[in-house]
């Protein structure tokens, strides 16, 4: 399917390539300023209370939190920090590890991601949906499909440097 050689990069997959970074970077900006102006939400806040929003008790130790959003444990914390500041979460002792802490979804918390993810899933479907057809929509899917099970692999090996 793909040439794995190490040699140089064509300027047809170059251009592939920032045609991609550079469409996924407008397009998440386009996201964050609807969902910022719509509901007061970043779309860190977005992913920090979707994950609790479908967490059991709607609540995470923070390292299962940043591993499910895919930041930093410093990155998260300093979200959280804000995010308790404005009521969306609170942040509790783990009961089974003294050194942990749990995020909870506050019922603000929740409120704020139920108003939001109106009008986010609303600009999902016109900024994303809408551009493609049902069979280009699949390919995005399985495209998406296929580089994530390519970077998984990669991190699983015993040969990639995270």
């Amino acid at each position: 399917m793909m040439d794995s050689g190490r040699g140089r990069i064509t300027r047809e997959q170059l251009s592939a390539w920032r045609s991609y970074l550079e469409t996924a970077d407008n397009l998440r900006a386009l996201l964050e300023s609807r969902l910022q102006e719509s509901s007061k939400l970043s779309l860190g806040d977005y992913s920090v209370l979707l994950a609790l929003s479908e967490a059991i008790e709607h609540k995470l130790r923070s390292s299962e939190l940043a591993t499910r959003i895919n930041w930093t444990r410093s990155r998260l914390s300093h979200h959280l920090g804000r995010m308790e500041r404005r009521g969306l979460i609170t942040r509790v002792a783990c009961l089974d590890d003294s050194r942990g802490t749990e995020a909870v979804l506050t019922s603000a918390g929740a409120e704020a991601f139920r108003r939001g993810s109106v009008a986010h899933l609303q600009d999902v479907r016109e900024l994303f949906i809408e551009a493609f057809t049902a069979e280009q929509l699949e390919s995005v899917a399985s495209i998406a499909y296929t580089l994530r099970s390519h970077l998984d692999a990669l991190q699983d090996s015993p040969d990639s440097i995270t």
